[in-house]
């Protein structure tokens, strides 16, 4: 009997959890989904996260030390960081034309407007405490943070995932500089490491099934009761998903098309897991082991440039994040009766793309950040409370655009350089060349 994909025991997980979700919430045994269901995804998400910075550190590393060119090491970062922020750009401002066009903030009743902001103002006011730091500090606070005091005390918080990559970047430089004598110790080690690092993200990613029907139940018990505020707001949320969706299968084709040989749909059917995990944990950052995963073995992206683009990516490149900070901040001036002028939305532009970049990589980063926009075009923070609810559901799409963006760029990246081979297709493989190449079972059932 032929054994089911990665994917095909995701979406099962999947199904279940919303199976589970939905008889919670009708049955009133949401506690129990609470108590003793949801834990498990809580435990996938925290594997997941566990190995994200040891990820980041080594691979980061081990890539920047095969750049023995420097030359080529500053063109793949300037390419990278030039795309990643042409790319935010665009979504923010594709987003800004179907917002106004679109204007769901009209569709917000005064009464349901004063109802929203009583019931979530104590969540709206912990995100505004939350970004008051960032808003009051100073124009270059993000390049101080960049650069960590103490290495040990950065690697203990996901949050620092820009601290971790300046030292990673620092270190793999010093060791290009180094005599290649010297380094092969060093160079083994990591090597080595990276090695085990992706041999315990095959590990968890086996226990992925069961955390996704965790996450997806909890989430369904937990929002049930606020079933009525997503049809309040149906058209701000439909306008934000048609934004994402307009990025996933209209921006990102194009470009790969025009700028490299890469199908979109073998494109799309090599990064679905990372595109399922990102729609489950709502973060880049945990979604990133299989992101790189995909990419290399999937896509054909060289080592070398998967391991410097994409960690680079689910920190500073937030295309989905952009295109709901632009929309949201849009929808909420508009049903407080602002009217914004085109100085207001090129603040937005500038504002969100801004933002997106020193947004953490995690769940919720986005309202922070949200906070940060409103207040630069003069609007209460406070109306963070009409969005609060819808939230969590389109945190889990815009993660999807986030990482598909990541992925993009990194094989367009890999195109220009001539890093780019036509991937893994193991039913083209012998035995001994699919163990060479370290392709697990699972993996060898779902390219089948």
């Amino acid at each position: 009997m032929k054994k089911l994909s990665l994917v095909a025991k995701i979406g099962i997980g999947m199904v279940l959890g919303i199976i589970i979700g939905l008889l919670g919430s009708f049955f009133s045994f949401e506690q129990f989904v609470i108590d003793w269901i949801k834990p498990f995804g809580t435990i996938f998400v925290s594997m997941l996260k566990l190995i994200a910075i040891p990820l980041i550190l080594v691979s980061l590393i081990d890539g920047i030390s095969n750049l023995t060119d420097m030359a080529k090491l500053s063109r793949i970062g300037g390419k990278t960081l030039g795309l990643y922020v042409t790319t935010t750009v665009l979504a923010i401002s594709i987003a800004l034309i179907l917002a106004n066009v679109v204007n769901p903030g009209a569709y917000v009743s005064p009464e349901k407007r004063e109802q929203l902001k009583e019931q979530y103002a104590s969540q709206a006011q912990l995100k505004q405490d939350a970004a008051s730091g960032v808003k009051d500090s100073g124009p270059l606070k993000l390049m101080e943070d960049i650069v960590p005091s103490n290495i040990f005390k950065a690697m203990t918080d996901n949050g620092n995932m820009l601290q971790v990559i300046f030292f990673a970047v620092l270190f793999g430089i010093a060791m290009i500089m180094t005599p290649s004598e010297q380094m092969k110790p060093v160079k083994g080690f990591f090597n080595g490491v990276n090695a085990i690092i992706l041999r315990v993200v095959e590990i968890i990613m086996k226990y992925s099934p069961i955390g996704v029907m965790a996450l997806l139940a909890g989430l369904i018990v937990e929002t049930a009761a606020d079933a009525s505020l997503f049809v309040a707001l149906g058209v701000y949320a439909v306008t934000v998903l048609f934004g994402l969706a307009f990025m996933v299968f209209v921006f990102y084709p194009i470009v790969l098309t025009s700028f490299t040989k890469i199908k979109y749909k073998d494109f799309f059917k090599g990064m679905f897991p990372a595109q399922l995990l990102a729609f489950s944990t709502s973060s880049s950052a945990a979604t990133l082991p299989v992101t790189m995963e995909r990419v290399e073995k999937n896509l054909g992206v060289s080592e070398e440039v998967a391991s410097f683009v994409l960690p680079m990516g689910a920190t500073i490149n937030m295309d989905g994040t952009s295109i709901h900070q632009a929309i949201s901040a849009v929808f909420i001036a508009v049903a407080f009766g602002h009217d914004l002028t085109l100085a207001d939305q090129l603040v937005i532009v500038l504002t969100a793309t801004l933002s997106s970049i020193g947004a953490a990589a995690v769940p919720g980063a986005g309202l922070i950040m949200l906070v940060i926009v409103l207040g630069a075009i003069g609007v209460d923070p406070a109306g963070l409370a009409l969005i609060i609810a819808l939230d969590r559901p389109l945190d889990m799409c815009r993660t999807i655009v986030n990482v598909t963006g990541d992925a993009t760029v990194a094989t367009l990246v890999a195109s220009s350089e001539g890093e780019l081979s036509e991937g893994i297709d193991p039913d083209d493989l012998t035995h001994e060349e699919k163990l060479e190449v370290q392709v697990t079972e699972s993996d060898v059932e779902e390219f089948k």
